[in-house]
């Protein structure tokens, strides 16, 4: 009897043992179809991952970082960078220019100035995330800074009252401030800037208040024909615009006058360093120095501390 049970154990061992390859096959069959859902899954979380990185730090390629120090600060200019116009507003619908780009009483104005009244709505150009909203009351007034996605960033100065806080996501044509006359203004009016890697481009290579429209879908910048394409710019849109100009009207004497050079660079203060020590490594001033920054020589320096040097 017991040899019939053991061989009956034997034989039921044997089959479950021969079984199992067969079962674990269809096991790994059924889980063949989940395994490609979730790597799809995977796929589609990843990709959302990346567009919530990207939403949340605009244009990262082009900016090492995200502070709210300055309203903008100079870093390095690709030699080409296309910049995509196609998601944009018109920040306001005044369409009267009262300044332009460029050489304005002995000094570069680093964007158009346009005619709006205090309470007139201001919308922000493109979508993107708000960098920067403060008062700054011998320069911008209250303003807005935003990092745009296509590589911009725009600022909106004078205005009366802010609408957005800082790190805020806007939509392109999103309100984020009301027209006015605050900081060193001397009438009501929007002064608006387009800077790439914190260096002002003029927006009248990219915006046509007139006509409240982009000039095209790209602007492509070459930092080579930049700045006679920004004296043609505002030969067509600016202010007293002719309508008609091309690059063979504007003159190599007019292209010097209008080069950009970064007039303004900044220094982190060391421990133990000088105003004298600071102006020697810099190529500057202390006269310069203090005039740029506000300070006496008597100042004492700290640590850390940011100084902007020509």
């Amino acid at each position: 009897m017991w040899m019939k049970k053991l061989k009956t154990i034997v034989a039921a061992t044997c089959l479950s043992l021969c079984a199992v390859p067969a079962m674990a096959q269809d096991l790994l069959a059924r889980q063949a179809p989940i395994d490609k859902k979730m790597k799809a899954l995977d796929s589609v979380a990843l990709h959302r991952l990346i567009q919530h990185e990207q939403y949340g730090m605009p244009s990262a390629d082009l900016y090492e970082e995200w502070e709210n120090r300055f309203a903008h600060k100079e870093t390095t200019l690709p030699d080409s960078f296309r910049i995509d116009l196609r998601d944009f507003c018109m920040p306001t619908t005044n369409r009267q220019l009262t300044s332009n780009f460029g050489a304005r009483w002995g000094r570069q104005h680093k964007g158009l100035d346009v005619k709006v009244y205090i309470g007139d709505t201001i919308r922000s150009a493109f979508s993107g995330r708000v960098r920067i909203v403060n008062y700054e009351a011998r320069g911008y007034g209250k303003y807005v800074v935003i990092r745009h996605y296509n590589g911009l960033e725009t600022i909106y100065g004078h205005m009366s009252k802010h609408l957005v806080e800082q790190d805020q996501e806007v939509k392109a044509g999103d309100p984020i401030g009301l027209g006015g006359n605050t900081g060193r203004s001397t009438g009501s009016h929007l002064h608006f800037e387009t800077r790439l890697c914190g260096v002002a481009l003029n927006p009248a290579l990219m915006f046509d208040f007139r006509n409240q429209d982009v000039v095209d879908n790209f602007y492509m910048f070459r930092r080579d024909s930049y700045t006679r394409e920004s004296v043609i710019a505002n030969r067509l849109r600016g202010v007293g615009a002719t309508g008609y100009a091309s690059a063979d009207d504007v003159s190599d004497e007019e292209v010097a006058a209008a080069t950009y050079t970064p007039s303004v660079r900044y220094h982190k203060v060391k421990k133990g360093e000088t105003l004298a020590a600071i102006a020697r490594k810099r190529g500057t001033s202390v006269n310069a120095l203090c005039k740029l920054n506000r300070i006496t020589k008597r100042s004492k320096l700290m640590p850390g501390q940011i100084l902007k040097y020509n």
